[in-house]
């Protein structure tokens, strides 16, 4: 797959409170980047804790669930769009599937 906006990505892990998420996020970088998920069911058999929102978007839990990142994903154009990286608390103030 490929994945835009890796820089969202950097940006979460270089603040002083989140630098314990950069090793998780850079293995889900990696995994997204050498799959080939043609559907949902194929992101569900990797990540079972995965959420599928809406609108394209899935919740992947980060860092033992410390974290959650919300993609959006276009199985067809084989690209996946990060739209957020954050806490719990944060994650709980937005709508996932808008995102």
């Amino acid at each position: 797959m490929r994945v835009i906006s890796v820089k969202r990505l950097k940006d979460f892990w270089e603040k002083k409170n989140h630098a314990d998420a950069e090793q998780p996020l850079r293995a889900w970088y990696a995994e997204a980047k050498a799959a080939d998920w043609k559907n949902p069911n194929e992101i569900k058999a990797k990540y079972h804790s995965a959420s599928f929102v809406g609108n394209n978007r899935v919740v992947f839990n980060v860092r033992g669930n410390h974290y959650r990142l919300v993609a959006a994903i276009r199985y067809e154009f084989k690209i996946v769009y990060i739209r957020f990286i954050g806490t719990h608390e944060q994650y709980d103030k937005i709508n996932a599937g808008n995102v």
